[in-house]
């Protein structure tokens, strides 16, 4: 997210300025993107990352990389690895600030250690049902544990034997003493720590109690020195609670400012639902194209430079909305507009034989790589008496503006000539088109008649001989509706899920300049849209990914637009 000298700052900015200003911190700017290892990032964590690290970047200041890894029954290394990879595929470096809350453990054990000594922090043995009964509602006040008058050397002694073990899951929690009446349900003596005996991704069976998020948080930024603790709008009703552990504590104390979380339309960004589609089966793993991971949109095509373009369009606000997806994928073909290499692709083929071209004889014309950049230069694609075109190119009895081929009817091949139908061959069985018979005109070579005569319809098209054929997976939305979640009470959420979302075309064919493909390497295939190079590609089996139709809603909306101003 860049600052547009033009406009007024963002509510972020202008208090980063105004403390920078007045030389707060010592005008030092330090961020972090703090993710909880406990399952992969989607385009949500995006916004959040492009902003800590862009602002560091942007300040001269620092962003640390730091996992908030208090939970091990839901943290894995994989998750840790995966997060790395995105942040790095994003196009941001941490350096070497890569931190744990974990690290940090000796040390948050003992700021707990001193607010029981303080008087403000108590074991408690209620289960967690009773905590939640006695923490009242927002119009009424909680009720006090009868634990919470246990004397310091009591509740240091218990919180000893948490630490060593002694005691079972969930039998006993150390909480805060703050204010069981506070209209601030957060504040009504929430828990510290709880027991928890499972083996760590990081730390092992070392430990067996665990700090909670909220503790653990805002103590983590105060030990490393962040100066701005940026946050989404969930947490802003936390904020008092990170600031008492702070002052409590007398450490230094970081500013914790939230902004709106991402929310985009036909998308569910949710870490718990979208791995509830992976452990069911509705998708095939974290990186499946369609889901709104960054793994996913990588794996599809998107580019790291539009996701970036992106959160910088998305902008901060301080009010939950919905972004529309058409947004995202207006960015991404901008990118890919000025960066992918043209070829042809015929996903529905129908033979074409050219019967005045010489059998056995083959052309090689030329073809530019990208029109939008000329320094990509051009590429041969072969012509040969065999080609393919797709068949909703082809119209036996046309309808009236139907400007491709039809019996009698002369078209234009991109990048090679004039042909004109002559002949439809059919299945005597089926009665279905097998291959059409035409000629062409040499004297169009490169599309383009000398007589000055005009065709209506420019056809995409892939000679026969020398065909490539690949798989190519058609994506679609993942849900059908707006706001996937709008369900009535009791129902769920994947009753939205797009039934349509892939359909797989098994043998298309694909001119020969793609055979060296990689995974990754994206393309625009003519009138087609943007495709990627799937990681399933083997030798002599290229998969496509459709990455994004050439169709792009956004773009007509901001014509529009402009056409009003």
């Amino acid at each position: 997210m860049k600052k547009n000298e033009d406009t007024t700052l963002d509510f972020i900015r202008t208090r980063i300025e105004s403390d920078i200003k007045s030389n707060k911190n010592n005008g030092r700017v330090h961020t972090r993107f703090p993710p909880e290892p406990n399952g992969y990032l989607h385009i949500g964590h995006a916004k959040s990352i492009c902003l800590n690290f862009g602002l560091a970047q942007e300040y001269n200041g620092k962003c640390n990389l730091r996992f908030d890894d208090t939970n091990p029954s839901k943290e894995e290394v994989e998750y840790v690895e995966s997060i790395k990879k995105d942040v790095r595929w994003l196009g941001f470096d941490w350096e070497d600030r890569e931190y744990y809350a974990s690290d940090y453990f000796e040390k948050l054990y003992e700021y707990a250690t001193q607010l029981i000594k303080k008087g403000k922090a108590f074991v408690c043995d209620l289960t967690a049902d009773q905590i939640k009964r006695y923490r009242g509602t927002l119009t009424e006040p909680g009720k006090e544990s009868p634990y919470k008058n246990r004397s310091v050397k009591e509740n240091l002694e218990l919180f000893r034997k948490m630490r060593k073990g002694e005691y079972e899951d969930g039998s006993r929690v150390l909480r805060a003493k703050i204010d069981m009446s506070s209209p601030n349900l957060n504040m009504r003596d929430p828990v510290i720590y709880r027991i928890v005996h499972e083996s760590h991704h990081r730390t092992g069976d070392k430990w067996c109690i665990y700090p909670m998020y909220d503790f653990a948080h805002g103590l983590c930024d105060s030990i490393e020195g962040i100066t701005h603790s940026l946050c989404t709008l969930e947490f802003e009703d936390h904020r008092p609670l990170y600031d008492w552990f702070l002052e409590q504590l007398n450490v230094f104390h970081s500013q914790q400012i939230e902004f709106a979380r991402l929310n985009l339309s036909y998308t569910v960004l949710s870490k718990r639902k979208l791995l509830e589609l992976v452990e069911e089966g509705y998708v095939k793993g974290w990186d499946d194209p369609r889901m709104p991971t960054i793994s996913g949109l990588r794996r599809r095509g998107y580019t790291p430079e539009s996701i970036r373009d992106f959160c910088d369009r998305i902008g901060l606000a301080k009010r939950e909305s919905v972004v529309d997806i058409d947004l995202l994928e207006h960015c991404l073909r901008e990118h890919l507009n000025k960066k992918a290499k043209r070829v042809m692709a015929v996903l529905d083929p129908l033979e074409v034989i050219i019967d005045n071209f010489p059998e056995g004889k083959e052309e090689h014309l030329d073809a530019e790589n990208n029109p939008e950049d000329p320094g990509m230069g051009k590429r041969k694609i072969p012509f040969s008496r065999s080609l393919y075109i797709e068949k909703e190119d082809f119209r036996e009895d046309p309808p009236r503006k139907y400007f491709r081929l039809a019996p009698d009817r002369e078209v234009r091949l991109k990048h090679a000539y004039y042909i004109k139908c002559n002949q439809v061959i059919k299945d005597k069985g089926t009665g279905k088109i097998k291959r059409l018979h035409c000629t062409y005109d040499p004297e169009t070579k490169g599309g383009w008649s000398k007589d000055g005569r005009k065709v209506k319809g420019t056809l995409h098209w892939v000679s026969a001989r020398h065909a490539i054929k690949a798989e190519i997976r058609l994506y679609d939305r993942l849900f059908q509706t707006k706001n996937p979640l709008d369900v009535k009470k009791g129902e769920d959420f994947k009753k939205n899920l797009n039934p349509e979302s892939l359909k797989i075309i098994p043998s298309c064919m694909l001119e020969p300049s793609v055979s060296n493909a990689r995974p990754g390497d994206r393309f625009q295939f003519l009138r087609k849209g943007y495709f990627c190079v799937d990681p399933d590609s083997k030798k002599g089996h290229l998969v496509f990914n459709q990455t994004v139709p050439l169709r792009d809603t956004w773009a007509k909306i901001l014509k529009k637009q402009k056409t009003y101003e």
